[in-house]
């Protein structure tokens, strides 16, 4: 698994390796039950505070994406998939929706849009 972190996204740290492990569980990455990295191993690879992905953590297990296990270690709990799946796409969804209104009130049109998302796409 990797994470990266920004100090210039304006994020919380906590927040950023929260969404990334979230991503990487949602992508497949990690099967229920797999076992994730310590807080300690965590903190220490990504040279952050304990305190930091301790946070990250407790938000992941709010949210029902791992479980932790004292003296065992945060396992990915079991989800249902398609519920997660759906999640993402509604979030999507809402963002393109904020999207289209800030390109109409800059008169882009969706033919733009489109470019931009092609456009964006192949950097990656």
């Amino acid at each position: 698994m990797k994470i990266v972190i920004s100090n210039y996204s304006g994020q919380p740290i906590y927040e950023q390796v929260a969404s990334q492990i979230k991503a990487a569980i949602i992508a497949g990455e990690f099967a229920s039950g797999d076992i994730l990295p310590s807080m300690n191993t965590l903190a220490r690879e990504l040279r952050i505070s304990l305190i930091t992905t301790k946070r990250a953590y407790e938000e992941l297990e709010r949210e029902g994406y791992i479980v932790s296990v004292q003296g065992r270690g945060s396992f990915v709990a079991e989800k249902n998939t398609e519920l997660v799946r759906e999640e993402q796409l509604r979030n999507i969804e809402e963002n393109m929706r904020k999207i289209i209104s800030s390109a109409a009130l800059c008169g882009v049109s969706v033919d733009e849009l489109k470019q931009m998302l092609d456009a964006i796409s192949e950097e990656r």
